[in-house]
């Protein structure tokens, strides 16, 4: 897959983070393409809002055209970030007036130029609509990027309802660009989820969060298998909600556990579950990382529980899983497990057994394996 952009008077070398995570998939979008070529049209302006710039096309394709240009930028993926970080640097791009923010901010920035990626969860999307709502005074314009298909009347009643009203330009390499226009009216923004297991165990979800409203299937099936043992370093490796971690807490009370997660909004609805649960105490650590590039040197685990994603925005890609797996075995001490559940057909197995050099079936079902591999 390339890794040259062209598009008009913009040249640019674009990597998806980490860069060799998988060469097949490319860092940009034809949606990232449509909104630069309708802004490129439109006289420059003094200061601009990004939304959801997976690895930094727009931050990268603003900052080359309008090199003074102040820019917020908001994302909840760590690894958008730190991509979006190194494609500026990739470019010889400054860095220089640009903040750096997540989703918490969006309340309180506004911009003469608002450009936004349509997220492909949707109640995701109305609560950045409501932020935004409460920012953007009326008559303010925001600029939607999103693929054609999944463009419809549906689509712009949400945005009428959470913003203001919205159109779709024509079709252009088959994405579209909305425009809507901010009605003036603030909307709330709705709670966190708040809900209960089966053993009583309170969750909360953010809106970006995986299973933000209920146990998924395979985080249940691995609950009922977690090991036996004195652990004193438990890591929750991609923990979305926080229920692998959080029964760990419970479960080995001597243990520091350690919740990790590429998705900002997924650290944040853990912590707010360990205080949900009194849970809160100097045993449990959140780091929003990816993977477990940036844990602290002194952490060596004696266990990791990792239900790996598949996909990674849209594209599905079984490489997060492996660095998952990789820097497991690093963060790992002799004699330590990490313990995955996923989908039989991954074949997880393999990339284990060929990492550490053994791996065992801890339980199956029809459709989700538990597999072990120790150090």
């Amino acid at each position: 897959m390339t890794t040259q952009f062209q598009l008009d008077d913009l040249q640019l070398t674009l990597t998806r983070y980490p860069a060799n995570a998988n060469a097949n998939l490319q860092a940009w979008d034809a949606a990232d393409e449509h909104l630069l070529k309708v802004i490129a049209a439109e006289p420059a302006a003094g200061s601009a809002l990004i939304i959801n710039d997976s690895f930094g096309a727009l931050v990268c394709g603003l900052r080359q055209r309008q090199p003074m240009i102040q820019i917020h930028w908001v994302a909840d993926a760590k690894t958008s970030h730190l991509g979006a970080q190194e494609n500026l640097q990739v470019n010889r791009l400054s860095g220089d007036a640009i903040n750096w923010l997540t989703d918490e901010a969006l309340t309180d920035v506004a911009a003469e130029l608002t450009l936004l990626k349509l997220p492909k969860n949707l109640n995701y999307f109305a609560e950045q609509l409501k932020a935004l709502s409460q920012s953007l005074p009326a008559g303010s314009r925001i600029l939607i990027g999103a693929k054609a298909k999944h463009i419809n009347q549906a689509l712009l009643a949400l945005i009428a309802e959470h913003f203001g009203p919205a159109s779709a330009s024509l079709t252009w390499k088959k994405t579209r660009v909305i425009t809507a226009i901010a009605d003036g009216k603030a909307r709330p923004l709705a709670p966190p989820v708040r809900w209960q297991t089966d053993e009583q165990l309170t969750l909360i979800g953010m809106a970006n969060v995986f299973a933000a409203t209920k146990l998924d299937i395979g985080a249940r099936f691995m609950l009922q298998h977690l090991p036996q043992g004195e652990f004193k370093q438990v890591v929750d490796l991609g923990c979305g909600n926080g229920v692998l971690g959080l029964t760990a807490a419970q479960r080995y009370p001597n243990a520091s556990v350690h919740f990790v997660d590429d998705a900002y909004q997924a650290v944040s609805s853990a912590s707010l579950a360990s205080l949900a649960n009194s849970l809160a105490t100097e045993r449990l650590h959140f780091h929003w990382d990816d993977c477990l590039t940036n844990l602290p040197a002194d952490v060596a685990a004696d266990l990791v529980l990792c239900n790996p994603p598949f996909h990674q925005g849209e594209a599905i890609t079984d490489h997060i899983a492996w660095q998952m797996f990789v820097d497991a075995k690093k963060r790992l001490q002799q004699g330590g497990m990490l313990q995955v559940v996923g989908n039989r057909h991954l074949g997880y197995h393999i990339k284990l057994k060929r990492l550490f050099g053994n791996c065992e079936t801890v339980a199956g079902n029809s459709k989700f394996v538990i597999l072990r591999a120790t150090k």
